[in-house]
């Protein structure tokens, strides 16, 4: 299992927007070959900000099978306007397990 991680900055007054714009972006990635959850939540010392969680069975999931996807090109549509600056995202692999 992989977890892709990223820090969201998103421009000052569009949070309501950027929240509706995720929850219909939420079933877009939720339909990708290889997607097992995904979490959203939102900073409390910065309401601008926000942290994305997201598991994926395979990284190749991620990098591959959304983001080579005609899909990942709607969630950019939808969310990537909202973004500043644009995130960094990086990916995590469990060693220890629970």
């Amino acid at each position: 299992m992989i977890l892709e991680v990223a820090i969201l900055n998103i421009k000052a007054g569009q949070n309501e927007a950027f929240e509706a714009d995720f929850r219909k972006a939420q079933a877009i990635i939720a339909a990708i070959k290889g997607f097992v959850s995904i979490s959203v939540r939102q900073c409390i010392e910065n309401e601008n900000q926000y942290l994305l969680l997201v598991e994926w069975e395979r990284l190749e999931n991620h990098t591959i099978d959304f983001r080579q996807s005609s899909e990942y090109q709607e969630w950019k549509a939808l969310l990537h306007h909202y973004y500043d600056p644009f995130p960094v995202v990086e990916h995590y692999d469990r060693i220890i397990v629970e």
